[in-house]
């Protein structure tokens, strides 16, 4: 840009337009091809791994509590507890954000659904709906 002057010409502005578009081009590319992730989706895609965990975390005492009531062999207390708590962080381990189905922005194909081709199946009717309304009595 030039120091002298504050407003920019007619071919820096240009410029500067068309180097935008592309970056924002190169952006929308990076999201289609999944070598971008969005800071919402990230944040939501770790909340639900945490969430999962800490549920399953939490749900241990429940589970084993029953289980290990009887057992009087510490190291089989050990070793099952052990256990549970390896199936928790296996399952941390294999999650895949791309694959849950409560996420909905991780997964952009980049393809743009419109309801324009979506035709109804029947016509639908216009009858009012519940009981019909109380008439006022008048009494003489």
């Amino acid at each position: 840009m030039n120091e002298q002057a504050p407003y920019l010409t007619y071919d820096e502005a240009r410029t500067r337009k068309v180097s935008a578009e592309a970056e924002i081009a190169e952006l929308e590319l990076a999201k289609v091809r999944r070598e971008l992730a969005l800071v919402d989706d990230v944040v939501k895609a770790w909340d639900d791994v945490l969430a999962a965990l800490k549920a399953k975390l939490l749900a241990l005492p429940t589970k084993m509590g029953p289980i290990l009531a009887s057992e009087l062999d510490a190291g089989n207390i050990q070793d099952q507890l052990e256990n549970q708590i390896r199936e928790c962080l296996n399952e941390l381990a294999n999650y895949d954000p791309l694959s849950d189905p409560s996420s909905s922005t991780i997964i952009d194909e980049g393809i743009e659904e419109s309801d324009g081709d979506i035709k109804a199946t029947s016509k639908t009717k216009r009858k009012p709906v519940g009981r019909p309304k109380k008439t006022a009595k008048f009494s003489k």
